[in-house]
């Protein structure tokens, strides 16, 4: 085997030539194996991407195999990836539950009552607890945005929280 003058092939024009020599003949090699469904021209890009990056590492007598095993692999990576998402989407959602028709109607008249005990407190206590419940910001936070200070927050959540369990008591709130 004749001795290549160079040691890797990071040179621009020897890269370009390279690449205009295998990209054509190995998009279709993968085209044939693999189908045009999985895009093996963006394959062939990726691979002579990685060989870009990997330059000084490879030699320009192994260059040709390595850009076509990493096709070949990123090809096969594709395949599995079909495979996981074809049994993802033959398993279906579920359309079920293990809760109780009981259960069901209890938890929407729950939510239906929060719903009307919420529209039911006073503006500066809902907007205070739901920022702090809902967007989970801190009592800094909301007197920040509130302009005021950090006890006024404290009472208008704590007030709110009153009168949940007040009105909730059918539900028995902690």
């Amino acid at each position: 085997m004749a001795k290549s003058l160079y040691k890797d092939i990071c040179d621009t024009l020897r890269f370009s030539k390279f690449y205009e020599s295998y990209a054509q003949s190995l998009s279709d090699i993968l085209s044939y194996k693999y189908g045009s469904l999985l895009n093996p021209t963006d394959k062939v890009q990726d691979a002579f991407i990685k060989l870009w990056e990997n330059c000084a590492k490879v030699t320009p007598d192994s260059a040709k195999s390595y850009v076509y095993t990493i096709a070949n692999n990123l090809m096969l990576n594709e395949v599995k990836h079909q495979k996981v998402t074809l049994n993802y989407t033959k398993i279906g959602q579920k359309d079920y539950t293990n809760e109780s028709p009981e259960f069901l109607m209890r938890k929407e008249q729950f939510l239906q009552q929060y719903k009307n005990v919420l529209e039911g407190l006073k503006p500066e206590q809902r907007e205070a607890f739901l920022l702090s419940k809902v967007e989970g910001k801190t009592h800094k936070e909301i007197a920040e945005l509130l302009g005021v200070t950090k006890k006024v927050v404290e009472h208008r959540i704590y007030g709110a929280f009153n009168v949940l369990k007040d009105k909730l008591e059918d539900f028995k709130l902690k």
